[in-house]
């Protein structure tokens, strides 16, 4: 047998892009099946790629008795795909094995789609019974060696292609008649976890009949298997299912179908197969703080817990509507828009963003995630028309600036977590074209506790650019084609980060043990995925290690421990044969080395840049692995046949790697002047009923505290407390949390009067029929008087014109008189911000504010907050709503509810209005003219005629009152019996305590001021 020199010309296509080397194989060969034992457990072979389909076969035979040869006499002899998972990290071989069986020469392709982001490992090639091997080296040593065996006429040259979803490796080889060949690749990737399942996909795709065709899996969880299916197979039409034999820990899927069953019809030459093998799997889940397992030095911490409230969300959409988003894709994304609208929770707060050149908004503020509102927002993107160009740098920094304006006025629930998600079909075509300086501009504005999430549409989109934005922030991209899938792919990826249920996580571990640990700090975990972290272990000095996370959960600071033993997997991994024993390795470097990768791009220096560079090509190199910075090389044994598996450069990078920008920056004018927020001081406001409490199983561990919309002032005592210490896990001991608190704790205080955050006590309030509380601080006295008035009066509480503020209460009568009296309570409330043009109507049935000729309205049944011009309204459900003017003058109104058949009492409001010095010197009314603290001189105290309310005379204002002692009811903290307040009460509709009568205070409307007395 005579071999000559070969010339080769091999494809790799990692990322976006093909790579293509052609090597030759001359002259003709004799006896070449002696040089192949084709008995060897999967080949997997490729020529020309023709599509088709398949059927699955139980039969483990060859049928080598049937003829698979096509036209061209090319035989694929097998197709074999084999995978182990252990622990999550599949490693995935594929192997051909095809012949040219005709006497001139043809081309062999070998054509293997590999999942994006997986890292090949090894390459080999068997032709003529010659072995070429592949060898990982630094890229540009490679290139050098490669092209010093091109000069010499050994090597080929590499071709370039674009490519679609999955990154390809291809080799095509032109060999003579009779010629056999073998293919092998390796690849290892993680499986992750999302919408509460592990999805493996393998393409298998021939192009052709196989005498032996197998996809093989084993599967090795030392957590435990739940369950283990296989929902899509590789043909449009399938007899039949593949084998699943599932253990408790263990699993093992085959499928084997006969030639027969590959044929698209019964004298069919061509192949059905041609698609992904999907397998999706979980695994068992006893503890909530993870599973650690620890192997061989390295140790792997799963962390994916459940039964947990959700966090609210604060999410804006903003959605592409340029042009190319006409027809299909415009028309799929306002159906997904619609279900996702439908799915959002009703104490989560939206909005929606639409851009072409122009950057438009829906609401300019969040908005609660009530059914009339999605309605209204469906509506709204229903009626979108596409057209115009493509802004995507305005559009995400409105996006920024709505949700950083809503943090700095204290409308965001604290334990809520917030998000943009960017919808896009292609490049910015206007405004700031730049992709590196688009992605400065959002790093730079967007707020750590803000997620950007991007999903990219269709064929144009630069999805890597979309890919970076994301993970910068907090988030992660998704592609989808524009299709009639669109819809139910959109859906999908929503609903994968629709359910937040912690954030602000943190996974320690004892230093002394662990080194090398990756990220460990999360700002969300989603329902339904999983977080991993990986580092390594001292195991020669520690016998177990143990793990600590702490996180916030929608009611409670949770503290979670576990720990594990440091050999307690090495019986169960060492004894199978088919477990990865480098699993945790080979984990724990896949997740650095593209953690190391997401550094470097963010990296804001060349020699930072350049050290991280260094640090992945040393790992990369120690693994054996491609990645953007090294090069595969395939030599021929005696290395004279050369040929290089080489990353290339992705066209579309936003950020190049190794870049350096020379002489002076470039002014940034590429941020809106309206980007910049109108106030940095945040409120710190918390909101909501109480959650519900934690559960482990059935047992309740603890409730934690919620914070209320109320001012500081307006409690009359001030009870320290915080967040519940939460503590699960096997053990608690090394814990050192505080003292955990089982049951409810007490409510800690929330401020928002910041001018004067000492005055808890200090307040004035108007409630029940109607019962007015003056406080005076000074003075350390309450005084109180009623008004008894007619049902549809319009009383003055505030009027301050020189503050431009108005505040007045109408009053609502009992269904029928008591003892004949009717009596009057307040049905609606208005206030009047005259400077900022805002009114706010609060009634029984809803809030509302009115902002110009707009109005937006709550109802009671919501919980929420909306902000117009620095006027925070805030609803808390069934119970109060706090209106807040810049962040430093606040107002509450209480909700009473009775029960609605009862024969005289009805709904009615309660207000509490703190003294502040917001107003000036001219402001009166019923509680406005006590924001001046008059002199009261009480004496002559003496038994009155019922026992327990004794009477005393008063001077006030000039003039002498008998008044009576007596308690009024304080409803804030006890919407039911309210907290007795005891003062000194003036009769007579407050007559001589009130400069003039009570009519004088009579107004014609909710918003008008009160005519000088």
């Amino acid at each position: 047998m005579k071999v000559v020199h070969l010339a080769c010309f091999v494809v790799l296509f990692f990322a976006l892009e093909i790579w293509s080397i052609e090597f030759i194989v001359e002259e003709n060969t004799e006896d070449l099946d002696k040089l192949f034992d084709w008995e060897v457990d999967g080949i997997v072979s490729r020529s020309v790629l023709r599509k088709g389909r398949f059927q699955r076969s139980t039969s483990n035979g060859d049928d080598s008795g049937e003829s698979v040869a096509g036209d061209d006499n090319i035989v694929l002899h097998s197709y074999k795909v084999k995978t182990t998972i252990t622990s999550r990290l599949a490693n995935t071989m594929v192997q051909t094995k095809v012949e040219n069986r005709a006497k001139h020469s043809q081309n062999l392709v070998f054509d293997v789609q590999i999942p994006k982001g997986a890292f090949i490992h090894n390459f080999t090639m068997n032709v003529n019974g010659i072995t070429f091997t592949s060898s990982v080296k630094e890229k540009s040593a490679a290139r050098s060696q490669y092209a010093q065996a091109r000069a010499k006429g050994k090597a080929a040259g590499i071709l370039r292609s674009n490519a679609l979803d999955m990154e390809n490796f291809k080799a095509e080889l032109n060999v003579p008649g009779g010629t056999k060949v073998q293919f092998e690749i390796h690849y290892q990737e993680p499986i992750r976890r999302k919408l509460s399942t592990y999805e493996h996909i393998i393409p298998v795709q021939p192009g052709r009949l196989a005498k032996h065709l197998e996809v093989d899996i084993h599967i090795i969880e030392p957590q435990g298997l739940s369950f283990v299916h296989v929902p899509q197979l590789p043909g449009e039409e399938v007899v039949g299912v593949p084998t699943i034999t599932k253990g408790e820990k263990k699993a093992h899927v085959s499928f084997k179908p006969t030639v027969a069953q590959q044929r698209k019809c019964p004298t069919c030459s061509s192949t059905t197969i041609d698609g992904n093998f999907v397998l999706t799997y979980d695994v068992k889940r006893d503890t909530k703080a993870g599973e650690l397992e620890i192997f061989n030095g390295y140790f792997i911490h799963y962390f994916a817990p459940d039964n947990l409230e959700p966090l609210p969300k604060n999410i804006l959409f903003v959605i592409d509507v340029s042009g190319s988003m006409w027809g299909l894709k415009m028309r799929q994304t306002v159906e997904a828009m619609k279900t996702i609208l439908d799915d959002l929770r009703s104490n989560d707060q939206f909005s929606v963003l639409d851009f072409n050149h122009n950057v438009r908004c829906w609401r300019d503020s969040l908005v609660q995630a009530s059914n009339a509102q999605t309605e209204a927002a469906k509506k709204y993107i229903e009626g979108i028309h596409p057209n115009g160009g493509t802004n995507i740098n305005d559009a995400l920094l409105r996006a920024i600036f709505i949700l950083k304006e809503a943090s700095n006025m204290g409308m965001l629930d604290p334990s809520s977590t917030s998000m943009i998600v960017l919808v896009s079909d292609g490049d910015p075509t206007v405004g700031e074209l730049k992709l590196p300086t688009i992605q400065k501009n959002v790093k730079k504005n967007i707020q750590d506790d803000i997620s950007l999430f991007c999903l990219g549409i269709g064929f144009d989109v630069d999805y890597d650019f979309l890919k970076r934005l994301a993970q910068e922030n907090n988030g992660m991209a998704h592609r989808v084609f524009g299709n009639q899938e669109t819809s139910s792919q959109m859906r999908k990826f929503f609903n994968q980060v629709s359910t937040p249920l912690l954030k602000k996580l943190e996974f320690n571990y004892p230093q002394e043990m662990v080194s090398d640990v990756t990220h460990n700090s999360f700002q969300n975990y989603f329902g339904g995925s999983e977080i991993v972290v990986a580092g390594k272990v001292d195991t020669a000095n520690t016998q177990h290690l143990q793990s600590v996370i702490t996180a916030t959960a929608s009611n409670a600071q949770l503290v979670l421990e576990t720990l594990a033993d440091v050999e307690g997997l090495d019986d169960f991994l060492n004894k199978d044969k088919h477990a990865d024993p480098k699993f945790t390795e080979k984990l724990w470097a896949y997740i650095t080395i593209n953690q190391l990768m997401a550094e470097r791009n963010m990296a804001p220096t060349a020699a930072l840049k350049r050290n991280i560079t260094k640090q992945i090509l040393q790992m990369s190199l120690h693994h054996h692995i491609v990645t953007p910075y090294t090069a595969m090389l395939i030599e021929s044994p005696n290395g004279d046949e050369l040929m290089l598996a080489d990353s290339p450069q992705d066209r579309k990078r936003a950020c190049c790697p190794g870049a350096l920008t020379l002489g002076a920056t470039k002014p940034d004018n590429s941020i809106p002047p309206w980007a910049t927020p109108t106030s940095k001081d945040p409120l710190s406001q918390v909101r909501g009923p109480t959650a519900a409490a934690v559960h482990q199983g059935s047992l309740v561990i603890g409730q934690a505290p919620t914070e209320n919309p109320i001012p500081s002032w307006v409690k009359p005592t001030s009870k320290p407390g915080g967040p519940l210490a939460v503590v699960m896990g096997p053990t608690i001991s090394a814990v050192h949390a505080g003292p955990l608190l089982l049951g409810q704790a007490n409510n800690s205080t929330s401020s928002l009067n910041r001018k004067n955050p000492t005055d808890s006590n200090r307040i004035h309030s108007v409630d029940n029929d109607p019962h007015f509380i003056i406080n005076l601080p000074r003075q350390q006295k309450n005084i109180c008087f009623n008004i008894d008035s007619e049902p549809g009066a319009i009383l003055n509480l505030i009027s301050d014109t020189q503050s431009a503020i108005a505040i007045n209460g109408q009053l609502v009568g009992a269904k029928k008189s008591l003892n004949n009296k009717l009596h009057t309570y307040f049905g609606k409330i208005g206030f009047n911000f005259e400077k900022k043009g805002i009114k706010v109507e609060v009634s029984t049935e809803a809030i509302t504010l009115k902002d110009g000729s707009s109005s937006t309205s709550f109802s009671w049944s919501d919980t929420g907050s909306l902000i117009r011009r620095r006027v925070l309204v805030s609803v808390n459900r069934d119970s109060n709503v706090t209106i807040t003017v810049d962040g430093e003058l606040s107002f509450m109104v209480i909700l009473h509810r009775v029960w609605k058949k009862h024969p005289i009492n009805v709904d009615f409001l309660g207000i509490y209005i703190p003294p502040a010095s917001n107003f000036s010197s001219g402001v009166h009314g019923l509680i406005g003219q006590f924001m001046i603290e008059p002199d009261v001189q009480v004496y002559n105290e003496r038994p009155g005629q019922e026992p327990g309310k004794s009477l005393a005379t008063m001077e006030v204002k000039g003039h002498k009152l008998t008044v009576t002692r007596g308690v009024q009811k304080d409803y804030r903290l006890n919407r039911v019996f309210g907290t007795g307040v005891h003062c000194w009460f003036v009769h007579n509709n407050g007559k001589g305590f009130l400069d003039g009568s009570y009519r004088d205070y009579l107004v014609p409307s909710l918003y008008s001021y009160l005519k000088r007395l």
